[in-house]
Formats: structure tokens, C-alpha cells, sequence
């Protein structure tokens, strides 16, 4: 009974996939009825229940055959220089349909006592041709494009040159085109801070805060510089403005209280309300944990310091010096030491409590190691806005 369901079962599985292939190929969708039918038959192409494949893969590789050289008919006579990626990629798709259904041929189609019919053609020569026409044309459009001022338009030139490279290498002096189109279409944003606060900024943070290498910010079309470099024009300025610093002053906190706990001490005999042992089935006298209240003091000094520093981030037109737009920025950082002493029982105390006890008191941080915590913040806050707000709309 278990194996005559399990052929039905497979059955049905066959009719389904059968079934939605037909419709691919109803619908037009030729390549994919194409993929259906070559991975039902690569398993076992001879098979007679996969004989419906046969049928659908000879007839959707026709139609698509036809398409595809119809379109590419259509292309060549409007003679628009544009249509020649299409021209190539038809071609491609052509040649690449053909060498999925190689390894499967011949392919029987038994009740006609006949091999499917696939009509193989060599497109080598159109590969080339159309491909040597598709980088004529990008390389000349490249150039146009980099004749212009606009970094969009290099950009663009940039992106053709690249897929050039990728389907033609080395195709004339393309690696130089891409370099120039690249270093053309990138923006320079030149970073500097400005301290407009009483206090004195520690260089280290004013160096870290324009050290642009360890942001991980530049990208393929945006370059940030801490420092301005010769031969490059700049498009953009990012200051950095420290508006206000604020430092509390050393605080250490004492508080003292008393925590109560029952703890498990032991084990103790199972008595009986007279008294008496409890025993098992065994014989063996029951044993139960022994459980009592314990109490601790406890001495809890906490050490405070505090700093925060708020700063404004303006985006401004390096050409013309007018404001894009501001960005407020805050970061605080707070130092917080625990540390504790007790008398008593320290088990009655919470489990996680228990480190205070091992730690004492440590000196307060500087003014300027706070402030430099702080822009260690400072400056993940500034990464964060950067990544949100580019530069160009």
C-alpha cells in the first residue's frame, strides 16, 4: 500500500511540473520552460514519463531560437549605434541556450521513433562582431563623456569603461579612461574642526577626529581628506565645530545597606513532625537540603565623572563657501567605578554583586582623557551622520 502511494505521489509531482512548464512556455517565457525541462531530463533523460519534457524542451528552444533572431534582425536594421549591447547579449544568450542542451543529445522522442529536433548554429563570428561593435561604441561614448565638466557624466563614462574591461580587457588604453574617469567623478570633501568653546581640545582628539583612514567612510565616489593634498579641487568642506564641553566634577557616592538572603547550607535528615527519620523504599534515610537565613552589611562607594560635548557638523560648497546644510552632534561619556566592602555573611548579597568586593578605588581620569573618551563617541556619532547625509542629492 506504502509503495502504491509513493507512485501516485510521484506521479502527481510529474503531472504538476509538466504542467507548469506548459504554461511557461503558453506564456512566452521560453528560457524558463527551457530550465524546467533540462532539469527533469538531466537525471534520466530516456525515461518514457519524462517523454512530455522532450516535447516542451524541443518546441520552447525553438520559439525562443526564433524570438531571439527576429529581435536581433530588428536591431540591425534600425541601425542605432545604442541597440549594440542588445545585439551582443542576444547573441550570448543564443550561443549559451545552445550549450545547456549539448550534454543531453541526443534526445528520443519514442512514440515517433525519432531524435528532438535543436537546430545548432555557431554564432562565434556574430559574438565578435557584435561585441567589437559594442566597444567602439561604449569606448567612443566614453570619451564624449569625459570631454564634458559634469561629474555625473564621468561617473557614467566610469561605469562603461568598467563593463568594457569586463567583455573586452585591455581593449585600447580603457585601465587609463577608467582612471581618469574615476579620479574626475569623485567628490573631495576636505574635514577640519574648529573649537569655539573656553577649553583647551587635546590634539590626539582633534588628530583622531580627522584621521578619515579608520572610518571606513570613503567610497567609490567620495573622498575625505583631514588634510588638503596637492592637485586636488576640492568639492565639498565638513567642519567640525566643538560648541560646548561640559565636566562634572569627581564625585564618589557612599551608600550603605543590609541584604538578607536563605542559602543552602548543606544537607540535613528528613524528620517526621515526632521527630523521627524519614527513610526510602531502601531503607535509606531521606536527606534534604539544609537551608538558613543569612544577613550581610554592606559598604558601597561609587566613583562619577562625567563629560559631554556638543558639536555642530556643517556641509559647505568648497567653490562658492555657501552652506549646504548642519548637522547638531552630541556625545557624552560617563566613568563610573563600583566597588564595596561588607561585614558578614557576603552570600546573602546578589550573585552578580559579588565582583565589587574584589575591586577598590582608582584615580579619577584627567579632564583631558574625559574629553577624549568622549570623542571616541564623538566620533561613531559623526560616522553614523556621515553614512545617513550625503554630500550630493
Amino acid at each position: 500500500m506504502k509503495k502504491h502511494y509513493f507512485l501516485l505521489a510521484i506521479i502527481l509531482l510529474t503531472s504538476c511540473g509538466v504542467k507548469q512548464t506548459q504554461n511557461l512556455l503558453s506564456s512566452g517565457n521560453y528560457d524558463e520552460a527551457i530550465n524546467n525541462s533540462i532539469s527533469n531530463l538531466r537525471t534520466n533523460k530516456d525515461k518514457k514519463g519524462n517523454q512530455d519534457y522532450v516535447y516542451l524542451l524541443e518546441e520552447a528552444f525553438a520559439k525562443a531560437k526564433e524570438r531571439d533572431l527576429n529581435t536581433i534582425n530588428l536591431l540591425e536594421k534600425d541601425k542605432n549605434p545604442a541597440n549594440f549591447e542588445k545585439i551582443y547579449n542576444t547573441y550570448l544568450q543564443l550561443n549559451n541556450r545552445q550549450e545547456k542542451i549539448k550534454p543531453l543529445l541526443p534526445l528520443k522522442l519514442l512514440n515517433e521513433g525519432r531524435n528532438a529536433i535543436f537546430p545548432l548554429e555557431n554564432y562565434n563570428n556574430q559574438i565578435v562582431a557584435s561585441k567589437n561593435n559594442l566597444s567602439g561604441y561604449l569606448y567612443a561614448n566614453a570619451k564624449s563623456l569625459l570631454s564634458t565638466s559634469d561629474k555625473m557624466n564621468f561617473r557614467k563614462a566610469h561605469d562603461d569603461l568598467n563593463y568594457l574591461n569586463q567583455i573586452n580587457p585591455n581593449y585600447k588604453n580603457t585601465l587609463d579612461l577608467m582612471n581618469e574617469a574615476l579620479f574626475k567623478g569623485t567628490d573631495y570633501v576636505n574635514v577640519n574642526t574648529k573649537n569655539e568653546t573656553n577649553m583647551v581640545i587635546p590634539s590626539r582628539l582633534q588628530n583622531d577626529l580627522l584621521d578619515f583612514d579608520t572610518y571606513g567612510l570613503n567610497n567609490k565616489w567620495t573622498v575625505f581628506h583631514g588634510t588638503k593634498q596637492k592637485g586636488i579641487n576640492y568639492d565639498y568642506t565638513m567642519v567640525i565645530s566643538f560648541r560646548e564641553i561640559l565636566l562634572s566634577p569627581e564625585q564618589i557616592k557612599e551608600k550603605e545597606f543590609i541584604k538578607e538572603r536563605q542559602i543552602k547550607d548543606g544537607q540535613k535528615k528528613l524528620l517526621d513532625a515526632n521527630g523521627k527519620e524519614i527513610k526510602d523504599n531502601s531503607g535509606n534515610v531521606v536527606m534534604v537540603d539544609n537551608l538558613r537565613n543569612v544577613t550581610v552589611r554592606i559598604f558601597e562607594s561609587r566613583q562619577l565623572k562625567s563629560c559631554q560635548i556638543t558639536a555642530k557638523v556643517d556641509y559647505i560648497n568648497f567653490r562658492n563657501n555657501q552652506l549646504i546644510q548642519s548637522f547638531p552632534l552630541v556625545s557624552e561619556f560617563v566613568f563610573e567605578n563600583v566597588y564595596a566592602t561588607y561585614k558578614g555573611d557576603k552570600r546573602a548579597s546578589d550573585d552578580n554583586y559579588f565582583s565589587y568586593f574584589d575591586k577598590r578605588a582608582v584615580p579619577f581620569p584627567s579632564n583631558d582623557q574625559m574629553i577624549y573618551d568622549t570623542g571616541e563617541n564623538l566620533k561613531m556619532k559623526l560616522k553614523d551622520l556621515i553614512n545617513k547625509n550625503t554630500f550630493r542629492n
